[in-house]
């Protein structure tokens, strides 16, 4: 029998703890900015429809005196090791998922320790006794449906299903229950009538791995009451991934850039820690309404260089036509091994081998400041603002910057770029503008910060008649020998 523990409210439940006057209060774990989402929720606040993921001025909205509680990942990570140790005096095979959850398989222990319902008791007495924290406890013959076990009575619950009570229990489980079922899959199970586990068993195969690919051959299996995937002890995670909800939306390349960048590093960081390498990068885009994108990639050979994972983000970043300002962007990596692994080699290297490494061994360098010295020690340069400081006036030093726009609307033509060159003129940037074929306009305005803010300013609203809808800024090198502005064909 498999057992899925998984404990309540995990974040909120420590902090409770901790502190006697959030207790029977409603709590959530969040940050406190504007941006800022629930990250877990406590009973008590999922009493007025809290969730987590839920945007934190929404639950505010829910509750007027609700408790928002900072994070501290140090402590929950110190109690998430000391649960998994207790699981671990029950049985050696012991697979942790998250950071409050795990699985344990307790074939054979049942002579040690009684049947697995009496198990599970057990590691519920241990948990609350040694840490004052509750669980809810799955028990199934196999693993999917011990995750859902798990989610049918918390909190504090233990839902045991038998090997006599599985065909029964999944002729009515709810198809939306199934891990992996999202609100694209529902659309399809309605029209094909599917509304329990047991609907499944009226298709074949062929027909569901058509209408729902790969996932459609676990459907079959699953509705079959067939799960071949095993508790495993060691297990290697299968992805790490970094990604940050951004204080206000934005629609600029470089800020979007530097973003990746931070992603990247701390993912490429958490790899070298690990030692793992990764043979696949991918980038997750959230926008202001609420949809969100992904893209990936597999790369040429196994890397772990926050260098080599943040070239690839950022052309994968470069390859999503952004219509709509970005709220939330993020990195990941996925297909892990231990980086001592034997790989095959090649007769030829791939391009840019030798960089590979030479950026790999400076990353672990960096990767020795910070832990000596803290993360503000060391920063990239290839992120800094270009600019020259040629002598003015007087002998002074002026600070110049360049950024290029892409202004899409009514926009094209040459009254458009007319305007633009008066009002460059006027404020005395140097640069150009001109028609692109798809419609928009691209223009490049180099000046002091101050004055290249004004055009930026000045292309949102744009000139009289035109009708600006999106303007994608981007900071470029500064053109030492540009010293005018004109209009380009």
């Amino acid at each position: 029998m498999i057992l899925h523990i998984d404990m309540d409210a995990f974040f909120a439940a420590v902090e409770q703890r901790d502190n006697p006057g959030l207790q029977n209060r409603p709590v959530v774990i969040s940050g406190n900015s504007p941006r800022a989402v629930v990250s877990t929720a406590s009973y008590e606040a999922r009493q007025f429809g809290i969730h987590s993921a839920m945007p934190l001025f929404q639950a505010r909205q829910c509750c007027d005196h609700l408790m928002v509680v900072p994070a501290d990942m140090k402590k929950y990570s110190e109690n998430s090791r000391r649960i998994m140790a207790i699981i671990s005096q029950f049985t050696p095979l012991v697979e942790p998922v998250s950071i409050d959850e795990a699985y344990a398989d307790i074939a054979g222990c049942e002579t040690l320790f009684g049947p697995p319902s009496a198990i599970a008791m057990k590691i519920k007495q241990a948990i609350l006794t040694d840490l004052s924290l509750t669980c809810s406890i799955g028990i199934a013959p196999v693993k999917f449906l011990a995750k859902i076990a798990s989610d049918m009575n918390k909190p504090d619950g233990l839902t045991h299903i038998s090997q006599e009570q599985m065909p029964q229990f999944i002729q009515d489980l709810p198809i939306r229950k199934i891990p992996g079922v999202g609100t694209r899959a529902m659309k399809q199970m309605a029209i094909l009538n599917i509304h329990t586990l047991g609907d499944v068993q009226r298709f074949d195969a062929a027909l569901l791995t058509h209408k729902f690919g790969k996932f459609g051959l676990r459907l079959f299996q699953l509705c079959r009451g067939i799960d071949d995937t095993r508790v495993q002890a060691q297990a290697l995670r299968k992805s790490i991934s970094g990604e940050t909800t951004l204080a206000a939306d934005i629609f600029d390349f470089q800020t979007a850039k530097e973003v990746l960048l931070t992603q990247a590093r701390r993912v490429g960081r958490d790899l070298r820690k690990k030692g793992l390498v990764c043979r696949s990068v991918s980038i997750k885009i959230k926008f202001s309404d609420f949809t969100q994108t992904t893209r990936s990639r597999k790369t040429d050979e196994h890397i772990c260089s926050s260098e080599a994972i943040f070239g690839i983000a950022l052309s994968l970043f470069k390859q999503v036509v952004i219509q709509k300002k970005i709220r939330l962007l993020g990195v990941g990596v996925s297909h892990l091994q231990s980086k001592d692994a034997p790989v095959q080699m090649e007769f030829l290297q791939p391009a840019g081998h030798k960089i590979k490494r030479q950026w790999e061994s400076v990353d672990r360098a960096v990767d020795s400041i910070f832990e000596k010295f803290g993360r503000d020690m060391v920063a990239p340069a290839v992120l800094q603002p270009a600019f020259t400081k040629p002598v003015g006036k007087g002998g002074g030093m002026t600070e110049k910057t360049c950024i290029k726009a892409v202004i899409s609307g009514k926009v094209q033509g040459v009254f458009f770029r007319m305007e633009t060159l008066k009002a460059a003129q006027k404020i005395g940037v140097s640069g150009y503008v001109r028609n692109l074929a798809d419609g928009s306009v691209e223009a490049v305005f180099q000046g002091t910060p101050d004055q290249v803010a004004r055009m930026e300013k000045w292309c949102h609203k744009g000139a009289p008649a035109s009708r600006v809808d999106l303007v994608f800024t981007e900071k470029i090198p500064v053109i030492p020998d540009r010293h005018s502005f004109e209009i380009r064909y």
